[in-house]
Order: structure tokens, then C-alpha cells, then sequence
């Protein structure tokens, strides 16, 4: 057992979280827990004000400090490198554009009492217009199946014990996306599962323009085409050359019927993928267009 004092360790990877990161760290800086708790603020080498905004919240989250992960980027390395330093064997996870609720850290603490693996529930509903909202129309009724495989949680909200993450080993660094889809999935096929917590909430806020839809989707596609290559013996399905081709029609021919935001912005999120797709699949030399 690592620092018997410090009874859970709240991880938060930062990378040019300039714009959001204030509010996710006052949310933070809010929470009430009985026990001692710590945040490490793992910086991934943001080149903005990150910095200087952690810095401003010293005094109000005396257990706070920075760690450097700028050597290799991406959300996976900077949660390795925090895990390593960590004080407590309770690992919790949030995103530093995203704000976590009132009693967010007690129940997720307090869970991880009597649970190896405990997952957030999340709301859309404060950063979001409407628009985006239904763009995703995503459930907050736990985990469900995440490309067509097994459940998923994300690293905006969920937690473990270092019982887990030694088991399962660390997050995999090759994924510059979704590598918390990928730990999810192995800590399943380790036989674990994701204990839902509804009463820990964290407002989730999606990418509002169109170019950051794009950007995202892009990198997604590549993900996924990496995770298929994982898991495809695993029993992941893909779609076939034939769907593919279908579905690269079908974006052509929707073209003409940009009547409303959300249906330019899925056009625009389906383009993403689907060149996402190409591109990891040449990448990571598989065939899953």
C-alpha cells in the first residue's frame, strides 16, 4: 500500500488546456472527501497558459502537483507517467476540458473501497448547444458497446486500484486515441468489469466546430483501425470492403441535403472517420477501410 495518508490519487492529463482547464481544477478544488486525496496534473507539454492557470490553484488544492510527460505525446503517456508517481492505490480519472460534479471524488473514492474498477456518469447538457447534442444523442446510463465489441469507458471519468493497472498493464502509447477504449477492453478480457457509479457525474463537453469534429474523426478512424488490429482475433468485427464502398457513396449522395447543422457536422464526422480509416490503414499495414 502506497502513502497510507493519501487515500486516492485524482489524474488529470493536460495538453493546451489553456481555455477549459480553470474550470475543471475550480470543480476539483470544490470536491469534500473525509479522507486525503492528491491531484497530479500531468502536463504533456501544452505550450499555452496551462501552466501558468495550474499554478493560480496552488493554494486552493494544497495536494496538487505537476508532472512532466512532455517526452512522448499523447493522453496515454501522460497517464502512465502520473499512475508512477502516484501516492494512493485508488486512480481516478478526469479530462482538463471537462468539469466534474459535486461528490464526483467521494463516490468514485468511495467505490473504489469495495470495486476494482468504477466508471462516471456523464452529462452533455452545460457546454453543449442542442445541436451537439443531438449530433451524438449518446447515453449516460454506464458503459455500452464501443465498435461494435465490448463496453467502454472513457478517461474523462472512470477509476481503478494499482491492483488493476498492474494486472492489466499500463495504457497503451501506440494509441494516440482511445487509449482508455483500449484499457477498458483489456481490463474486460481480464475478467473485470465496469461498475457503473451514476451518482458521480462529470459534464462532458464536445468539440464545437466543425474543423475540430473533423480533426478529431480523423484520428479516430486511425484509432479504430489500430484497435481492429488488436482485437480482430479477439473476435472485433469490421466492415467489409463492400459496406465500405457503400458507405463512400452514400457520402456522396448526401452532399446535397446539408439542411440543418447536425447534418453537415455528421457529414463532416463520417468524412473523418472514413479517412481515417484509409489512412490507419496504410499506417498500421491492415486492410480496414
Amino acid at each position: 500500500m502506497r502513502g497510507s495518508a493519501t487515500k486516492a490519487s485524482v489524474i488529470l492529463p493536460c495538453f493546451n488546456g489553456g481555455d477549459t482547464i480553470a474550470l475543471q481544477l475550480d470543480a476539483l478544488s470544490r470536491q469534500r472527501w473525509s479522507e486525503s486525496w492528491e491531484l497530479i496534473v500531468s502536463d504533456n507539454g501544452s505550450t499555452d497558459n496551462s501552466r501558468r492557470i495550474i499554478e493560480q490553484f496552488r493554494d486552493r488544492i494544497p495536494n496538487m502537483r505537476t508532472v512532466d510527460s512532455s517526452d512522448k505525446r499523447g493522453a496515454a503517456h501522460a497517464r502512465n507517467v502520473a499512475i508512477a508517481v502516484a501516492d494512493s492505490d485508488r486512480l481516478i480519472f478526469c479530462d482538463a476540458d471537462d468539469e466534474v460534479a459535486p461528490r464526483w471524488l467521494e463516490v468514485m473514492a468511495n467505490g473504489l473501497t469495495q470495486l476494482p474498477v468504477v466508471v462516471s456518469r456523464f452529462e452533455d447538457g452545460k457546454f453543449n448547444p442542442q445541436w451537439l447534442r443531438d449530433l451524438w444523442n449518446t447515453s449516460s446510463e454506464g458503459p455500452t458497446p464501443c465498435l461494435c465489441y465490448l463496453p467502454c469507458a472513457a478517461g474523462y471519468g472512470f477509476g481503478f486500484t494499482r491492483e488493476v493497472y498492474e494486472r492489466v498493464g499500463p495504457f497503451d502509447e501506440s494509441l494516440m486515441r482511445m487509449s482508455d477504449i483500449d484499457f477498458t477492453w483489456r481490463l474486460q478480457l481480464a475478467g473485470y468489469r465496469l461498475d457503473f457509479l451514476p451518482e458521480a457525474v462529470v459534464q462532458y463537453r464536445h468539440r464545437p466546430t466543425l474543423r475540430g469534429m473533423f480533426s478529431q474523426a480523423y484520428r479516430d478512424g486511425q484509432a479504430q483501425v489500430l484497435l481492429y488490429k488488436k482485437y480482430a482475433k479477439e473476435g472485433m468485427p469490421w466492415r467489409s470492403w463492400k459496406d465500405a464502398g457503400r458507405a463512400w457513396i452514400a457520402l456522396g449522395k448526401r452532399l446535397p441535403s446539408f439542411r440543418s447543422k447536425v447534418e453537415r457536422a455528421r457529414w463532416i464526422v463520417d468524412l473523418g472517420l472514413s479517412m481515417g480509416h484509409i489512412r490507419g490503414s496504410i499506417r498500421h499495414k491492415i486492410f480496414a477501410p
